[in-house]
């Protein structure tokens, strides 16, 4: 592991995803013609009716990434509807980093629910109500993904801190690099009050924005990365992220977020977990 790290951490970033341009960074994969990348490549949209939702996926693959995001979600009862927007590695071992958005009647909260897996493994929710109406306009999804840390934040405001608990025995996501994948589908089986809430088609088509991506970040391509040795990271400030934690500024505001907004968090579901909660709940 050491050695990893020593690599990771000592590398200087060549190659920089463009920002902004959804055409130079993603394909619509599926939908048939819902999703839409417009004006000139600054905006995408992904569209639900009763036949059918959309996604896309990025052109590249990331091993370890400053990735930013701004979404505004459907509006109105969307409840049913799921919007998920994540990283993720392919495979029955796959790894994986996700920010879902679980629909809503018209004026009760959307929750933002989180999960974080690892080789195969996920089980890790944290779900949140969003301190705004993420509807009315765009709001900024990031996810920094470095060798210690999976931090999730919403316009800049950290919400959950994953860190690399592996001297635990709890698996990090390190070694498979992850496409960004995104998808707006029907989920009215589970998704709104364990699905009690059906989908109300006579509200469809359902339709989610997003613009300004920025991925700072190693591209991986051919079994390389776009990351190399020759340069010390601290010698470049564009690396910073690399080795990036939460001073106590931000860890004060995710303690914030999570004690007012925080619904649900499976290390403290003893009813899940009665012999006690995972290893890595015990470390704040």
């Amino acid at each position: 592991m050491a050695s990893v790290l020593f690599a990771l951490l000592a590398c200087s970033l060549i190659g920089i995803a463009s920002a902004g341009n959804f055409n130079d960074d993603f394909h619509i994969t599926w939908g048939d013609g819902r999703g839409k990348i417009v004006n000139k490549g600054q905006l995408l949209s992904l569209s639900l009716d009763k036949a059918s939702g959309s996604g896309f996926e990025s052109k590249h693959e990331y091993l370890f990434g400053k990735i930013d995001m701004q979404l505004k979600l459907v509006p109105g009862n969307s409840a049913g509807t799921v919007t998920a927007y994540y990283l993720s590695s392919q495979g029955p071992t796959h790894d994986e980093i996700d920010f879902e958005f679980l629909g809503n009647l018209s004026g009760d909260p959307y929750t933002l629910h989180t999960n974080v897996f690892t080789q195969g493994k996920g089980n890790r929710e944290q779900q949140f109500h969003l301190w705004f109406d993420p509807t009315k306009d765009f709001h900024t999804y990031s996810i920094l993904w470095n060798p210690s840390h999976v931090i999730f934040s919403v316009d800049g405001i950290p919400i959950r801190d994953f860190k690399n608990m592996e001297p635990r025995g709890v698996a990090f996501p390190k070694n498979q690099p992850m496409k960004i994948y995104s998808s707006l589908w029907n989920a009215d089986d589970w998704a709104t009050r364990g699905g009690l809430i059906k989908t109300d088609w006579t509200q469809a088509p359902f339709t989610a924005s997003y613009r300004n991506f920025n991925a700072n970040a190693c591209v991986w391509s051919f079994g390389t990365s776009t990351c190399s040795s020759k340069k010390s990271a601290s010698a470049s400030p564009s690396n910073a992220w690399l080795n990036e934690e939460l001073d106590s500024t931000r860890q004060e505001r995710m303690r914030w977020v999570q004690k007012n907004y925080m619904i649900y968090n499976y290390c403290a579901d003893l009813k899940r977990f009665p012999q006690g909660p995972p290893p890595e709940c015990s470390v704040a």
